[in-house]
């Protein structure tokens, strides 16, 4: 099984794949660009990258707030993981599409990345696809606690 992660963010979009096996995060880039801005154009992207990686599954990064209500940011993660369902049930591949909690998953990406000595410019560039890639390690280590 692979698993795909999604951090939608307002200018980029971080993606995240795993290993065939779901035990390890084998690449992470960033989508940025054409569809970024459209919710419907970045889905397809989305589905066009997860079919061309053979992906079971798409982890789409939903960010609430720290009470656990849903602000804007959630609203259009939640539009995202809805488009995407859509467009999977249209070919011959059935992707499952997941919504997963990922409260301070990009505070945690920039702090790993200043932490490793990455300046702020350079930061905007790489932060969403750490933030997936961190969404994709918490949903894989949550399905191998549920597997036993």
């Amino acid at each position: 099984m692979r698993v795909m992660a999604v951090d939608h963010g307002s200018a980029r979009t971080g993606l995240a794949v795993s290993d065939q096996n779901a035990e390890l995060v084998g690449e992470a880039w960033v989508l940025s660009g054409v569809g970024v801005r459209q919710l419907k154009a970045e889905a397809q992207v989305i589905v066009n990258e997860a079919i061309s990686r053979e992906v079971d599954v798409i982890v789409v990064g939903h960010p609430k707030n720290m009470d656990g209500s849903e602000g804007p940011s959630a609203e259009k993660s939640s539009e995202l993981a809805e488009m995407v369902r859509e467009q999977c049930g249209n070919g011959t591949r059935n992707i499952e599409v997941v919504l997963w909690d990922e409260r301070l998953t990009t505070v945690s990406a920039h702090k790993i990345l200043s932490d490793a000595g990455v300046y702020r410019k350079k930061r905007k560039n790489t932060v969403d696809a750490v933030a997936a890639s961190l969404i994709l390690e918490g949903y894989l280590q949550y399905i191998r606690s549920h597997q036993q």
